[in-house]
């Protein structure tokens, strides 16, 4: 029973006790739905019963059973067919001496992965669309994604790659029949990579109404002046176009100031000026570029929504294809435990396995407890997202991204640790793990903010009109 079913029931208690209106659904989290309960609609059948539907609903974290055929299609692909691959796909990088595009060898590897996951029904699971994916639900895809993070190159065989799932959900869900044809279909296909432009180097950009990047209507076009940095995704040559996050109308009310603007890389407006480093890393050939919009031209009609409404995409955006990330971050942890076992067990000092010697062992258990607590929070907020809504649903997501990242951060570190100096080489695919997670503690969304956001709904708990002076 999905949140809309939930709302109407409580809308009509309230409206059979004689209240006038709707019952605002609020935002947050399970325990401020069912305060919610509790005040307006008492303590009668009515509210108990609604209020056990949703709690069974949100705590049933079990997988479909028609997807469980899929799941186990997924693991056997890639234990079958990608890992076996993954090597030579990285042996084969810039052996054609260009860092920004694939080498001819990784794009025959790919091509073959691709099209063998097309033919076998392993294509766009991100999807909640049955038309353009698998129509999977959230909680469903959740179980796939930890097994995709398990593998570096396992999402992008499947089609299921940061930062396109994201922008596919955007198209999908805001764009125009015009706009889907020309970058939605190819990106469905497998056959270009997109890039999603917000960051500035001269703000903080995790507060987006401070967005500088201006883009002013000219007749029939909108001209873009600005700068964006670490826009992941830029370098690939396969990148073809981008979702730009711009400022519209600086004298519109704060959400309404800005607009998000489809601009192809080729614009000859667009000016890349650098990779910019990870960590000392390029990450050529995806790449987090440095880039300019000098007076970059692009037709009107390449406005996403409408005028304004740059927040609201966000908003949206911000439910799926933003905890993906941290569903496959389960799958890195579980990839470092491995690592990290094997490693501990494999290796002797002291007359001893490694991971008999002072605390490993109870790193080795304490990884564990973490990862199968990761799992349940990502579970229980995709959850979250099917029966309430992914608006309603984004205090979880603000928990996983809060949590997850920092928490598979610690167990690779260490992994890294049991590995000695191996850990940090690149005979392990553990520093570049790590770096990748740390990242994501910033990239998507520092966790001051996400801390910000669940510790303030919280606190309304107590005060209703806390923070809404």
């Amino acid at each position: 029973m999905g949140s809309e079913c939930y709302q109407n029931r409580l809308d009509r208690e309230h409206r059979a006790r004689g209240s006038l209106g709707p019952l605002p659904c609020r935002e947050g989290e399970l325990l401020q739905s069912l305060a919610f309960i509790g005040r307006h609609i008492g303590e009668g059948n009515m509210a108990e019963a609604v209020a056990a539907d949703l709690d069974a609903d949100l705590n049933n974290l079990v997988m479909s059973e028609e997807v469980e055929p899929l799941y186990a299609a997924v693991k056997k692909f890639i234990a079958e067919d990608v890992e076996p691959n993954t090597p030579a796909y990285f042996d084969a990088a810039f052996e054609h001496g260009d860092r920004w595009s694939l080498s001819p060898r990784q794009e025959d590897i790919l091509a073959g992965l691709k099209d063998k996951a097309k033919a076998n029904g392993l294509w766009n699971f991100f999807l909640p669309d049955a038309e353009t994916g698998e129509g999977l639900k959230n909680l469903d895809y959740a179980y796939i994604a930890a097994e995709l993070g398990k593998n570096p190159i396992a999402s992008e065989c499947l089609n299921c790659s940061a930062p396109d799932t994201g922008n596919m959900e955007v198209l999908e869900r805001y764009g125009t029949p015009e706009q889907k044809e020309k970058w939605l279909k190819p990106l469905l296909e497998g056959e270009i990579r997109s890039a999603y432009a917000m960051t500035e180097p001269n703000l903080a950009s995790s507060d987006a109404k401070q967005i500088a990047t201006q883009a002013r209507l000219d007749g029939d076009e909108w001209v873009l002046n600005g700068e964006k940095f670490y826009i992941s995704g830029a370098g690939d040559k396969r990148c073809k176009i981008m979702i730009t996050m711009v400022q519209t109308n600086p004298a519109a009310p704060p959400h309404r100031q800005q607009s998000q603007i489809l601009v192809p890389t080729d614009n000859p407006g667009v000016q890349i000026i650098e990779p910019m480093t990870v960590f000392g890393r390029d990450d050529a050939p995806h790449g987090h570029m440095h880039l300019k919009f000098n007076d970059a031209r692009v037709p009107k009609e390449n406005i996403l929504l409408g005028e304004g409404r740059g927040f609201e995409i966000s908003q949206g955006r911000l439910g799926p294809g933003r905890i993906h990330h941290c569903m496959r971050s389960v799958g890195q942890a579980e990839r470092a435990l491995d690592l990290m076992v094997r490693r501990g067990m494999s290796r002797e000092a002291f007359g001893k396995p490694l991971v008999q010697l002072g605390k490993n062992l109870e790193l080795v258990s304490r990884a564990r407890i973490e990862i199968e607590a990761m799992r349940l929070m990502v579970l229980k907020a995709a959850k979250a997202m099917d029966v309430l809504g992914n608006r309603e649903a984004r205090i979880w997501v603000h928990m996983c991204k809060a949590m997850i990242p920092e928490r598979t951060c610690q167990i690779i570190d260490q992994a890294i640790q049991m590995h000695g100096a191996a850990g940090v080489s690149q005979w392990t695919p553990l520093a570049g793990m790590y770096t990748g997670q740390r990242t994501l503690r910033i990239a998507d969304g520092p966790d001051e903010v996400h801390h910000l956001v669940v510790g303030r709904a919280e606190l309304r708990r107590y005060d209703e009109n806390f923070g809404r002076s």
